[in-house]
Protein backbone atom coordinates (compact mmCIF):
# COMPACT_ATOMS: atom_id res chain seq x y z
CA UNK A 1 0.00 0.00 0.00
CA UNK A 2 1.81 3.56 -1.41
CA UNK A 3 1.63 5.87 1.76
CA UNK A 4 -0.76 8.56 1.72
CA UNK A 5 0.07 11.83 2.79
CA UNK A 6 -3.62 12.74 2.38
CA UNK A 7 -4.57 10.70 4.91
CA UNK A 8 -1.97 11.73 7.52
CA UNK A 9 -3.75 15.78 6.69
CA UNK A 10 -6.89 14.46 7.76
CA UNK A 11 -5.91 12.69 10.27
CA UNK A 12 -3.84 15.42 12.04
CA UNK A 13 -7.03 16.77 14.08
CA UNK A 14 -8.07 13.50 14.99
CA UNK A 15 -4.41 13.21 16.87
CA UNK A 16 -4.39 16.54 18.17
CA UNK A 17 -7.70 15.60 20.41
CA UNK A 18 -6.04 12.06 20.90
CA UNK A 19 -2.53 13.78 22.11
CA UNK A 20 -4.76 16.35 24.53
CA UNK A 21 -6.75 13.36 26.10
CA UNK A 22 -3.36 10.99 26.51
CA UNK A 23 -1.26 14.01 28.16
CA UNK A 24 -4.62 15.04 30.49
CA UNK A 25 -4.82 11.20 31.37
CA UNK A 26 -0.65 10.89 31.64
CA UNK A 27 -0.55 14.15 34.05
CA UNK A 28 -3.56 13.97 36.29
CA UNK A 29 -2.45 9.78 36.24
CA UNK A 30 0.94 10.87 37.91
CA UNK A 31 -0.20 13.30 40.07
CA UNK A 32 -2.44 10.35 41.37
CA UNK A 33 -0.19 7.87 41.66
CA UNK A 34 2.95 9.92 43.27
CA UNK A 35 0.86 11.48 45.78
CA UNK A 36 -1.02 8.31 46.58
CA UNK A 37 2.10 6.38 46.89
CA UNK A 38 3.60 8.86 49.21
CA UNK A 39 0.52 8.36 51.26
CA UNK A 40 0.47 4.40 51.13
CA UNK A 41 4.23 4.46 51.75
CA UNK A 42 3.52 6.58 54.81
CA UNK A 43 0.64 4.57 56.26
CA UNK A 44 2.76 1.43 56.13
CA UNK A 45 5.05 2.55 58.17
CA UNK A 46 2.47 3.30 60.73
CA UNK A 47 3.18 1.89 64.68
CA UNK A 48 0.14 -0.16 64.83
CA UNK A 49 -0.52 -3.14 62.91
CA UNK A 50 -3.88 -2.68 62.09
CA UNK A 51 -3.18 0.04 59.91
CA UNK A 52 -0.14 -1.46 57.98
CA UNK A 53 -1.88 -5.05 57.57
CA UNK A 54 -5.14 -3.47 55.67
CA UNK A 55 -2.83 -1.34 53.75
CA UNK A 56 -0.35 -4.31 52.53
CA UNK A 57 -3.68 -6.44 51.82
CA UNK A 58 -5.06 -3.28 49.52
CA UNK A 59 -1.65 -2.64 47.15
CA UNK A 60 -1.04 -6.20 47.01
CA UNK A 61 -4.11 -6.89 45.21
CA UNK A 62 -4.07 -3.43 42.99
CA UNK A 63 -0.45 -4.50 42.13
CA UNK A 64 -1.01 -8.68 41.29
CA UNK A 65 -4.36 -7.27 39.44
CA UNK A 66 -4.24 -6.62 35.47
CA UNK A 67 -4.79 -2.58 34.97
CA UNK A 68 -7.82 -3.54 32.51
CA UNK A 69 -9.64 -5.68 35.27
CA UNK A 70 -9.36 -2.76 37.31
CA UNK A 71 -10.75 -0.15 34.07
CA UNK A 72 -13.48 -2.64 32.90
CA UNK A 73 -14.70 -2.70 36.83
CA UNK A 74 -14.25 0.43 37.81
CA UNK A 75 -15.89 1.57 34.89
CA UNK A 76 -18.92 -1.24 34.79
CA UNK A 77 -19.56 -2.32 38.08
CA UNK A 78 -19.44 1.08 39.80
CA UNK A 79 -22.37 2.20 38.39
CA UNK A 80 -24.25 -0.24 39.45
CA UNK A 81 -23.49 0.60 42.95
CA UNK A 82 -24.36 4.08 42.06
CA UNK A 83 -21.29 5.60 41.33
CA UNK A 84 -20.75 7.02 38.06
CA UNK A 85 -17.81 8.72 36.55
CA UNK A 86 -17.10 9.56 33.12
CA UNK A 87 -14.58 7.23 31.23
CA UNK A 88 -11.50 9.83 31.14
CA UNK A 89 -11.93 10.41 34.82
CA UNK A 90 -12.32 6.70 35.23
CA UNK A 91 -9.39 5.88 33.36
CA UNK A 92 -7.06 8.48 34.98
CA UNK A 93 -7.91 7.21 38.47
CA UNK A 94 -7.43 3.73 37.79
CA UNK A 95 -3.66 4.52 35.82
CA UNK A 96 -3.16 6.89 39.18
CA UNK A 97 -4.75 3.66 41.75
CA UNK A 98 -2.60 1.16 39.88
CA UNK A 99 1.36 2.65 39.67
CA UNK A 100 0.43 4.12 43.27
CA UNK A 101 1.23 0.42 44.49
CA UNK A 102 4.67 0.52 42.55
CA UNK A 103 5.43 4.12 43.49
CA UNK A 104 4.87 3.11 47.18
CA UNK A 105 7.65 0.94 46.69
CA UNK A 106 9.95 3.54 45.33
CA UNK A 107 9.34 5.91 48.26
CA UNK A 108 9.64 3.28 50.68
CA UNK A 109 13.32 2.44 49.60
CA UNK A 110 13.86 6.16 49.29
CA UNK A 111 13.03 6.52 52.79
CA UNK A 112 14.62 3.24 54.42
CA UNK A 113 17.60 4.84 52.17
CA UNK A 114 18.14 8.16 54.37
CA UNK A 115 21.03 7.66 56.92
CA UNK A 116 20.00 6.53 60.44
CA UNK A 117 22.03 9.40 61.32
CA UNK A 118 19.47 11.89 60.05
CA UNK A 119 16.70 10.80 62.23
CA UNK A 120 19.57 10.89 65.66
CA UNK A 121 20.28 14.16 64.47
CA UNK A 122 16.10 15.25 64.24
CA UNK A 123 15.64 13.54 67.36
CA UNK A 124 18.53 14.94 69.22
CA UNK A 125 17.19 18.64 68.32
CA UNK A 126 13.68 17.67 69.58
CA UNK A 127 11.95 17.92 66.66
CA UNK A 128 8.44 16.61 66.33
CA UNK A 129 7.53 13.78 64.15
CA UNK A 130 5.86 15.33 61.33
CA UNK A 131 8.49 18.27 61.24
CA UNK A 132 11.22 15.08 60.87
CA UNK A 133 8.95 13.90 58.32
CA UNK A 134 8.71 17.18 55.91
CA UNK A 135 12.05 18.96 56.72
CA UNK A 136 13.97 16.23 57.15
CA UNK A 137 13.43 13.11 55.85
CA UNK A 138 11.42 13.42 52.56
CA UNK A 139 13.00 15.55 50.92
CA UNK A 140 16.28 13.58 50.45
CA UNK A 141 14.32 10.64 50.29
CA UNK A 142 12.48 11.88 47.00
CA UNK A 143 15.50 13.65 46.01
CA UNK A 144 16.72 9.97 45.88
CA UNK A 145 13.91 8.23 44.01
CA UNK A 146 13.46 10.81 41.35
CA UNK A 147 14.66 8.74 38.34
CA UNK A 148 12.58 5.65 39.73
CA UNK A 149 9.66 7.73 39.65
CA UNK A 150 10.52 8.99 36.26
CA UNK A 151 10.59 5.57 34.71
CA UNK A 152 6.81 4.71 36.23
CA UNK A 153 5.91 8.09 34.13
CA UNK A 154 7.14 6.89 31.14
CA UNK A 155 5.21 2.92 31.85
CA UNK A 156 1.97 5.44 32.61
CA UNK A 157 2.37 6.69 28.96
CA UNK A 158 2.57 3.38 27.29
CA UNK A 159 -0.33 2.13 29.26
CA UNK A 160 -2.84 5.31 27.97
CA UNK A 161 -3.82 3.12 25.15
CA UNK A 162 -5.68 1.16 27.44
CA UNK A 163 -7.90 3.73 28.00
CA UNK A 164 -9.62 2.87 24.62
CA UNK A 165 -11.33 -0.23 26.10
CA UNK A 166 -13.95 1.93 28.19
CA UNK A 167 -14.30 4.43 25.34
CA UNK A 168 -11.65 7.22 25.75
CA UNK A 169 -10.38 8.37 22.57
CA UNK A 170 -6.66 9.03 23.33
CA UNK A 171 -4.33 8.57 20.31
CA UNK A 172 -4.60 5.06 19.79
CA UNK A 173 -8.07 5.50 20.42
CA UNK A 174 -8.88 8.06 17.97
CA UNK A 175 -6.27 5.96 15.38
CA UNK A 176 -8.57 2.86 15.36
CA UNK A 177 -12.12 5.33 14.63
CA UNK A 178 -10.08 6.83 11.93
CA UNK A 179 -9.02 3.50 10.04
CA UNK A 180 -12.32 1.90 10.79
CA UNK A 181 -13.76 4.89 8.72
CA UNK A 182 -11.27 5.50 6.45
CA UNK A 183 -9.65 1.71 5.76
CA UNK A 184 -6.38 3.56 6.02
CA UNK A 185 -4.40 2.05 9.01
CA UNK A 186 -0.42 2.60 7.94
CA UNK A 187 -0.54 6.13 8.54
CA UNK A 188 -2.37 6.69 11.74
CA UNK A 189 -0.78 4.00 13.20
CA UNK A 190 2.73 5.63 12.33
CA UNK A 191 1.59 9.04 13.30
CA UNK A 192 0.64 7.61 16.64
CA UNK A 193 3.83 5.31 17.22
CA UNK A 194 5.85 8.28 15.90
CA UNK A 195 4.58 10.80 18.60
CA UNK A 196 4.59 8.00 21.18
CA UNK A 197 8.48 7.87 20.82
CA UNK A 198 8.49 11.67 20.84
CA UNK A 199 6.89 12.15 24.47
CA UNK A 200 8.54 9.46 26.25
CA UNK A 201 11.85 11.11 24.81
CA UNK A 202 10.90 14.57 25.55
CA UNK A 203 9.90 13.46 28.96
CA UNK A 204 12.70 11.39 29.88
CA UNK A 205 14.78 14.95 28.99
CA UNK A 206 12.51 17.11 31.59
CA UNK A 207 13.11 14.47 34.58
CA UNK A 208 16.93 14.30 33.55
CA UNK A 209 17.22 17.77 33.87
CA UNK A 210 14.80 17.56 37.45
CA UNK A 211 17.12 15.13 38.86
CA UNK A 212 19.97 17.56 38.10
CA UNK A 213 18.12 20.46 39.85
CA UNK A 214 17.39 18.24 42.83
CA UNK A 215 20.80 16.99 43.25
CA UNK A 216 22.19 20.31 43.38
Amino acid sequence: MNWDWGAVRDFMPHFRDGLLVTLQALALGSVISFALGLVWALLMRAPTRWVRWPVGAVTEFVRNTPLLVQLFFLFYVLPEWGLTFSALTTGVFAIGLHYSTYTMQVYRAGIEAVPAGQWEAATALNLPRRRTWTAVILPQAIRRVVPALGNYVISMLKDTPMLMAITVLEMLGQARLYSQEHFRFTEPLTVIGVAFILVSYLASLLLRALERRLVR
